[in-house]
């Protein structure tokens, strides 16, 4: 699972970074953006990952199912 950003949506409300500060930044001013690391999301930070998602106020966060990732049913 990993994070992708809209940042035509992103207002930089910082709450990502509240919720999982491991995970995200979010610059100052009027630069205010989300950065979120790239890559698999360690299962010990997907909890909060996921918080940051459910909380961002802009809705600009959503969680991807990594395309490599092989799931048995």
């Amino acid at each position: 699972m990993r994070v992708e950003v809209d940042f035509d949506l992103c207002q930089g409300h910082a709450e990502c970074q509240a919720e999982a500060p491991d995970w995200f930044t979010v610059g100052k001013g009027s630069e205010a953006k989300v950065r979120a690391k790239r890559g698999e999301i360690p299962a010990d930070q997907l909890a909060a990952v996921k918080d940051a998602v459910k909380y961002c106020p802009t809705q600009a966060l959503s969680l991807v199912e990594d395309d490599r990732t092989t799931r048995s049913e």
